[in-house]
């Protein structure tokens, strides 16, 4: 019989899995202050054309308090990932694999789950 089981992907802290990492970071944290910049201009654009109604400017700003957030939080996860030694295991995800069991297999072994370790992009070991 087969069943479907929750697989943890890990990746090791390394140089260039870290460097990836600030760039990512770096790169989302632009994209948010893109979109909280492009908000404020909309908001200021329908100040000025009169049309401003109490709901469009909570929702304006609602929504950039939103990706402020965004933003404080990824500054968080930089400041921790500075702080994380090389070599730490990070949890990057959780996948769905399919596992066979049978009759006389120990179910302590099979629930406890697999964890699979990336370095580098390369998988360097299953447990």
């Amino acid at each position: 019989m087969q069943i479907i089981q929750t697989v943890t992907v890990k990746q090791v802290l390394t140089e260039n899995s870290k460097s990836k990492l600030l760039s990512n970071y770096e790169w989302k944290k632009q994209q948010l202050q893109k979109e909280c910049d492009q908000f404020k201009f909309e908001m200021k654009k329908w100040e000025k054309a009169k049309k401003a109604q109490s709901n469009l400017k909570t929702y304006f700003d609602k929504e950039i308090q939103s990706r402020n957030e965004k933003i404080k939080l990824l500054d968080f996860q930089i400041e921790q990932l500075h702080m994380l030694p090389l070599g730490s295991e990070l949890k990057e995800k959780e996948v769905q694999a399919l596992v066979t069991i049978e009759k006389g297999d120990r179910w302590d072994s099979i629930e406890n789950g697999k964890t699979i370790i990336i370095k580098d992009g390369i998988i360097d070991e299953i447990r």
